[in-house]
């Protein structure tokens, strides 16, 4: 779906030192290559082997975290299952996996993103409402309910919708500054934002201090 789901994001991942990523990453990443080879080589071009070398790590632990190429498959075809190990991510955390989800170059030829997989469908409306149904069940109610503070359905709401514009403008739509933005310029203003919307918001509604000026000047 972005940058992460390609054999060049995987790399990325993997490349990262191995103190510091953890099982989920390492899931999230074999996730993200799966369902590249998948989506572009289908079932049967698609061996445990080429999806456990994207990421960098060996055949055996694709089966130790799935079981089979078959439960891989599986795990990865539905859309709101791959976001279901965020679930599992400590909050603090959070930021980490989202980075990790999205980034990564972009390249022709890459597998559609899934966002534009689902519009595309035949049957567009009950592909839209079982899209609907997932980033629901995932975002809306059980990852608000870990979130502190007021409007926690919406913070994370928000944090899916950027999530995939960000997906969706990286590998399809490509615009220049963030096709080719140096991954640690990307993730420092991911974090930022992430961050924001994942803690409560700032006293006073949050008002920067633009606005405090402003209504200084009209008193």
């Amino acid at each position: 779906m972005t940058g992460v789901q390609n054999g060049e994001a995987a790399e990325a991942v993997a490349r990262r030192p191995a103190h510091k990523r953890s099982a989920s990453a390492t899931r999230t990443a074999l996730r993200a290559a799966a369902a590249f080879r998948f989506g572009k080589y289908g079932y049967d071009g698609t061996s445990v082997r080429d999806i456990a070398g994207d990421v960098g790590v060996d055949a055996a632990l694709v089966y130790r975290y799935f079981g089979s190429k078959e439960a891989l498959f599986n795990d990865v075809s539905g859309t709101g299952k791959m976001f279901e190990p965020l679930l599992d991510e400590p909050v603090e955390s959070i930021p980490d996996w989202f980075c990790a989800l999205l980034m990564g170059q972009p390249r022709e030829g890459d597998f559609p993103h899934p966002v534009l997989s689902v519009l595309r469908s035949s049957g567009r409306d009950e592909a839209v409402a079982r899209l609907r149904a997932d980033f629901t069940e995932v975002f809306s109610h059980r990852l608000a309910a870990r979130l502190d503070g007021p409007d926690a359905d919406l913070r994370a709401e928000l944090l899916a919708a950027w999530m995939l514009g960000t997906s969706l403008m990286r590998t399809e739509i490509r615009p220049p500054a963030l096709v080719s933005a140096p991954d640690a310029t990307l993730e420092r203003y991911l974090r930022a934002g992430i961050e924001v919307l994942l803690g409560p918001p700032p006293e006073g509604g949050g008002r920067t201090a633009g606005d405090e000026e402003r209504a200084a000047g009209d008193d």
